[in-house]
């Protein structure tokens, strides 16, 4: 028996990275898979998962749509209820990186970064919620960073949105434990990504090596391990938790 046999599962920016990699492990465990991507050059890569999830013997489908606009959200989560029937498990992925010292940061800059990563995953959950609460059963995994936990200098957008999914994710365990929902955050350190390519570049990539007490930046194969255990039954008895997956970087 796989571990989310029967299961329907929701993956917010899921057309590459660690997105992709969850929205895979998940479906190989037995989910089907919605997922979402935003921009029109990910439109191949989100039918290529999609073939490859298919080809597991599981039921995907790909919506170009932001989570970032509410009115957006509803739309794509009612579709995937009429398509799916229900929803068990929600990733709130979606994320972007927008770094620049505050000094310089503009406004708009701002706003894109909060808006995408934190308001997301309002504007998702709240919508899940109610077939969740519905059922008496749900997993909602919200995709935070360490540098949420720890700030970094030039990424004060970004660690602001990360710290936040943290409160969020600690207030919507508390409300919703009672209907048997779980709510969880997972704190990737250094994950190598598209988006993070840049970061293992020179001297400062060395640096940044150098305080990962395993030695080495993660894949984002880690991170998917641990969104499918916190998907499952396995963490049946975690809620409001943050697993930091950083090779020890926050030591």
């Amino acid at each position: 028996m796989k571990l989310l046999e029967g299961k329907t599962t929701v993956v917010t920016g899921a057309a590459r990275g660690i997105g992709a990699a969850i929205a895979l492990k998940l479906a190989e465990q037995g989910s089907q898979i919605a997922f979402t991507y935003v921009s029109e050059s990910s439109i191949e890569k989100a039918a290529e998962l999609v073939k490859q999830m298919e080809a597991m013997g599981v039921k995907a489908k790909a919506y170009k749509t932001n989570a970032a606009i509410y009115s957006d959200t509803e739309l794509f989560i009612n579709e995937v209820l009429k398509e799916f029937g229900n929803i068990d498990v929600c990733v709130n992925n979606a994320g972007i990186s927008k770094d620049n010292l505050l000094l310089r940061m503009s406004p708009d800059q701002w706003n894109d970064v909060i808006n995408t990563n934190l308001n997301s995953v309002y504007n998702v959950t709240k919508q899940v919620i109610k077939p969740m609460m519905k059922a008496k059963s749900g997993s909602i995994i919200n995709m935070s960073s360490i540098i949420g936990i720890r700030g970094n200098a030039g990424q004060s957008s970004y660690a602001a949105g990360k710290a936040g999914i943290i409160g969020f994710t600690k207030s919507i365990a508390a409300e919703l434990g009672s209907r048997n929902i779980r709510c969880n955050a997972i704190a990737p350190g250094f994950v190598e990504t598209d988006m993070t390519a840049y970061l293992k570049e020179g001297e400062a990539g060395n640096t940044f090596l150098s305080k990962i007490p395993l030695g080495r930046f993660g894949k984002s194969e880690e991170i998917a391990n641990t969104t499918l255990f916190l998907a499952s039954d396995l963490s049946s008895y975690i809620t409001g938790q943050v697993l930091s997956v950083c090779g020890g970087l926050n030591i």
